[in-house]
């Protein structure tokens, strides 16, 4: 609940910014979408498990508020389809104290306040984008195989002692303008929060690489 309010107070603040500059024909919205890749650095009891990617989308939008002549504040909100393929030598709970690979999938929802700079005030010029991105994980399924060669698929457990709703990620993203309208960029989103709640279970932390092209309307 705590969480809740502290979100819905950022929430409240970037509405704010965006209605003033908004009001004042400062900003930019741009519709974008992309391919990514993502797996997680997984540890259970300081063990790193063995994990490989797997393939995902993103779609979204995004602002572009003036700061300075290049610097800028460019929110963006976007639907991310990410997960990860773990192997297990330790036991762990999530996903079960008896299974050795899981195959995780998850719907989230993205919000990222972040700043850009433009490299240049010319048309067309490089980018650089960063900051935090609170990831809200609205659904998810998982395939879980267990030590005696059976197959457990079923949706994602939220709560105390399951995976959480929430994950944090620090983002960094590289990108080209190539017309006063289109652009594209690369990005590489870090985990910092587990998505694991549970009490001696393992330490979830997605790692996300992608690219992705958008148009401001």
């Amino acid at each position: 609940m705590i969480l809740f309010k502290r979100i819905s107070k950022v929430l409240l603040l970037i509405t704010f910014l965006l209605a003033e500059y908004t009001a004042t024909g400062q900003t930019r919205i741009a519709l974008l979408g992309g391919v990514q890749v993502t797996t997680s650095h997984y540890m259970v009891r300081d063990i790193k498990q063995s994990t490989s990617f797997k393939p995902g989308l993103i779609v979204g939008a995004s602002c572009k508020i003036e700061f300075e002549k290049k610097l800028f504040f460019s929110p963006a909100v976007f639907y991310s389809y990410k997960g990860y393929k773990v192997v297990l030598n330790q036991a762990a709970y999530p996903p079960d104290i008896e299974a050795v690979k899981n195959n995780l999938s998850v719907h989230t929802l993205e919000l990222a306040p972040m700043l850009e700079y433009d490299f240049s005030l010319s048309t067309r010029h490089l980018f650089i984008k960063f900051g935090p991105s609170l990831d809200i994980q609205l659904s998810g399924r998982e395939k879980i195989s267990l030590i005696n060669g059976s197959t457990v698929s079923r949706k994602m457990k939220y709560g105390f002692a399951e995976y959480g709703r929430y994950a944090g990620s620090a983002i960094l993203q590289f990108g080209y303008q190539f017309s006063k309208d289109c652009f594209v960029q690369a990005y590489y989103s870090h985990g910092l929060a587990d998505l694991n709640n549970a009490d001696n279970g393992p330490s979830i932390k997605y790692r996300t690489f992608g690219i992705a092209a958008g148009k401001f309307f």
